[in-house]
């Protein structure tokens, strides 16, 4: 694959085969194909549970949960969940639903819950004045009770990570998880960047099965840096945001205070 000097790269698809040629990264990504009916159903059987979202798009948007039962199969869109007695009648009803855009089908991780909700962790990693590449900032993403996607466009509640990994893992643990899930975050930006080198700035969207391992969800590279407020240490924001207007990802001043709640993590965790 040819390197490209492009700052976004909107096909899933794409970032997915860029960050398989490392080796570190591979083994924390799900397996991920393009879907048709025989990839789908192939996966179903391996699985039993897998998501297909849209190539190239963005905010959760058209992300479906998709599951085979003893005797039924079923998939879910937002908050709204169908159920059918057969895989072909559920495949042409998801044809009809993503409407002639390409799809992935990617393996179903059984993503750790809050309080009955799931979650996963938005790492941002960005280019710092040296042109390398740093992680500036985590944030965890509750999704919406009834949802199945965790992000602040859908519904999601930004939190805290340490609030989020508190249940499972405490002292020096949980300080190696952070560490775990940073470097995972790190080294899939740098894996990605071999490919697209013009990159600047990357969200890793991770997400933790229940042995809490780390998977590599998603990559955005055109992430939204104004997430990160909601944090109680607010030198975080700052950090990000100004790497972010650094790279002229965002305007140098531009205040975007009104596109997200005044609620404080405080009294939202």
């Amino acid at each position: 694959m040819k390197t490209s000097v492009r700052k976004n790269v909107l096909s899933k698809w794409l970032k997915t085969k860029a960050i398989l040629k490392d080796p570190k990264v591979r083994m924390r990504v799900p397996e991920t194909r393009r879907m048709n009916e025989k990839s789908l159903g192939e996966m179903l059987r391996r699985y039993s549970m897998v998501y297909i979202k849209p190539e190239a798009g963005t905010y959760g948007k058209g992300v479906m949960r998709v599951e085979q039962g003893n005797d039924s199969y079923s998939y879910q869109e937002k908050e709204k969940k169908r159920v059918f007695d057969s895989f072909p009648s559920m495949y042409r009803s998801i044809v009809r639903t993503k409407r002639k855009r390409p799809y992935l089908v990617q393996k179903g991780i059984h993503l750790l819950k809050y309080k009955g909700r799931r979650f996963d962790i938005r790492v941002m990693v960005q280019r710092n004045h040296k042109h390398a590449w740093e992680m500036t900032g985590m944030i965890g993403r509750v999704a919406h009770p009834r949802k199945i996607v965790t992000n602040y466009h859908s519904g999601g509640k930004p939190t805290e990570v340490r609030t989020l990994l508190k249940p499972f893992v405490s002292g020096e643990k949980l300080s190696k998880m952070e560490k775990t899930l940073s470097k995972a975050g790190y080294d899939a930006a740098k894996a990605l960047s071999r490919t697209y080198p013009g990159l600047n700035m990357v969200g890793a969207d991770i997400g933790l099965d229940n042995q809490l391992r780390p998977w590599i969800i998603e990559l955005n590279t055109n992430p939204d840096p104004y997430i990160f407020r909601h944090l109680a240490d607010k030198s975080i924001a700052r950090k990000v945001l100004s790497y972010a207007s650094a790279l002229k990802r965002i305007p140098p001043s531009k205040s975007k205070a009104k596109r997200y709640s005044k609620r404080s993590l405080s009294r939202n965790t």
